[in-house]
This record gives C-alpha cells, structure tokens and sequence, in this order.
C-alpha cells in the first residue's frame, strides 16, 4: 500500500552505519527527512550525500534530523562514505540506513518495480514532529535531488505548520505568504499585524510572519 500526505510514517528498527535505532526514538520531536538511494558507490547518490552532509547546520537550524536508506549492508556504506567524505569534502555524520532486505523500502514504498525490481528509487519522505508525513519527492534514479528546494519546503512546510499562511509560486524565504482561506480576513487582519494585501477575497498576502 503506498503512503499517503497525512498518514503516520510507518516506524522500524534497522541497522545502519551508527549502530541500530529505532525511527521514532531516532526523531524524537524534530522534523525528519527520509531519503532513499538506489545503490551504494553511485555518482549521483555520492553527490547527494555529500550536499546532505554539508547542510548539517541549516538541518540543525530547522530541527530537522536526516536519515539516508540504501539496499546495501552496513559494511558497504561503511566503506562508501569514505569515498563521499573524500570526493565531497564533507562529514558524513547522519546514519545510513542498511535495508539489504528491503523491509524499510517497502514500509516507505521506495521500490518502483517498473523503474527496477531490486533498487530503490530516489525518494524523499519529510515527516513531522506529529509523525506525520508532510511532503513526498520522488526522482528517477539518474537525477539528483535540489536540495535548495529541500530546504524551501521545509520551510514552507514549518511555517504552514506554525501559522495559517501558506506559500505562493517559487516563493523563498523572507518574501510575502498567502493568507489561507479557512481565516477570515477579519480574523486575518487580527491575526497579523503587520497588514494584508488583498488581491481578491480568496488571495491575501502578508509579510512572512516569522521575522521580525
């Protein structure tokens, strides 16, 4: 059965390149990212981990923890990340996850039998401090994730979360957010003071209310 916007991610206990963990334990009250990868010692997957790696204070800075997943063992990735530290100039320091039986890929969905019955395709999964999952990206395996719009969803998705704005066409952070429509613009007005600009009934903007 496929995930679904809204449902509770499925938790599991796995093995990984930092010993075993537990997902939910793992979380704890932050945001996650799971993402998977088709194979270990691949191109495009040796980049992203890198970028991964090198976001580690922009992840920290949203409470966002990152979980990465590959059908190979342990003793693989081990090895691997050696390869992603030296040709990325990074610190691999987030676990990878070893699903050399596929439990995990399938929980999440992560096999695509018409793209290959054995590897996972390029998906990411963001899940919220509730356990629910809030965001599905999914790639072939032959292009690599932008994680400058990881980072732009995530953001999307916290202020979603925190206030009732949601986030226009290509928005970045710092510009206007949309007013959703289940709030008044009497409410709206109260509710954000720092003003509205009404386009049409249904299409009020207002600064991101998050800075000052």
């Amino acid at each position: 059965m496929s995930l679904r916007l809204g449902d509770i991610a499925p938790n599991f206990k796995a093995k990984t390149s930092l010993g075993e963990i537990d997902f939910y334990e793992y979380l704890g009250d932050s945001w996650g990212i799971l993402f998977s990868h088709p194979a270990d010692y691949t191109p495009v997957c040796t980049t992203e981990l890198g970028r991964t790696a090198a976001l580690k204070d922009e992840f920290a800075k949203r409470n966002v923890k990152v979980l990465a997943l590959s059908v190979d063992p342990v003793d693989k990735h081990l090895s691997w990340i050696g390869d992603i530290n030296e040709t990325q100039n990074c610190s691999v320091e987030f676990p990878i996850i070893a699903d050399d039986d596929k439990k995990v890929s399938e929980l999440y969905d992560f096999i695509h039998p018409n793209a290959s019955a054995t590897a996972t395709v390029r998906s990411l999964v963001v899940i919220g401090p509730d356990k629910a999952v809030k965001l599905i990206i999914t790639y072939p395996a032959s292009t690599g994730r932008n994680f400058v719009e990881v980072l732009r969803v995530v953001d999307s998705l916290q202020l979603t979360a925190k206030y009732s704005v949601a986030t226009p066409a290509n928005w970045k952070e710092g510009e206007k957010v949309i007013v959703v429509p289940a709030v008044s613009t009497e409410d709206a007005l109260k509710k954000f003071p720092k003003g509205l600009e009404i386009v049409k009934p249904y299409l009020r903007y207002t600064p991101q209310p998050n800075i000052d």
